[in-house]
């Protein structure tokens, strides 16, 4: 039986990425990168992280600090004069300020660059288009736009394929295949605003908490409160 081609995966600690890792285990050997950028739950973030890795008892980790996207601000996530949305209702062409600028490719170039020194293949992220926030760095023409620079920026005996598994689905559609996948939902942390128990009302907690409730099954985290979704 022929060893497993390792895999960069892009785990942040939140349910779209956690799914991703388990369908990632499922082909290849997993390297865990997470990276931490001044957001304000960085710190339940890296717990969800590690514990996520300790679930599928990943050795092959890396941890980064991207502290320019803190400096440079412009988002609710990483400055603290900008709050952070409750209970908010985006049009079809509006960007939250919960978007942090050009954000993934700093993440995908961290990857890019591990993934081309210890030899893995592919790169799995779990970016989310349809049922997300409305964020222009997780659509799928960003990855195949990307996929192309990575063939350009690398070794001519280099070959690293960006993968968005769950980018097409639904975040109910996500929950299910975690489920089918034994995924460990429960570890993960999608709240933009706290760290001790998820706020239940900005952007983030919402989409999870109206996914868990079309998809049929309870949420495994705390929440301080629930709205309408």
């Amino acid at each position: 039986m022929s060893a497993k081609e390792k895999a960069v995966v892009l785990l942040s600690g939140g349910m779209d990425s956690c799914v991703t890792t388990a369908i990632a285990d499922e082909t290849h050997a997993l390297a865990l990168l997470h990276a931490s950028y001044g957001q304000r739950t960085e710190m339940r973030e890296r717990q969800a992280f590690d514990e996520v890795a300790d679930f599928y008892g990943v050795k092959d980790k890396l941890v980064v600090r991207l502290d320019a996207l803190r400096e440079i601000g412009g988002s609710a996530l990483t400055d603290e004069r900008i709050a952070v949305p409750e209970n908010f209702h985006a049009s079809a062409s509006e960007i939250p300020v919960t978007y942090v600028p050009f954000r993934n490719a700093h993440f995908l170039s961290v990857a890019v660059s591990w993934a081309e020194v210890i030899g893995a293949t592919a790169i799995f992220v779990g970016a989310v288009a349809e049922d997300s926030s409305g964020y222009p760095d997780c659509r799928a023409e960003y990855y195949r736009v990307f996929n192309e620079l990575v063939r350009e920026g690398t070794r001519p005996e280099t070959h690293i394929e960006i993968r968005t598994p769950v980018i097409h689905m639904r975040k109910s559609e996500i929950i299910r295949r975690g489920m089918e996948l034994k995924a460990p939902l429960g570890r993960t942390w999608s709240c933009y605003q706290a760290e001790e128990e998820a706020c239940g009302v900005c952007d983030s907690c919402r989409l999870r908490l109206r996914a868990f409730a079309e998809a049929g099954y309870a949420d495994p985290i705390a929440y301080r409160a629930q709205v309408a979704r």
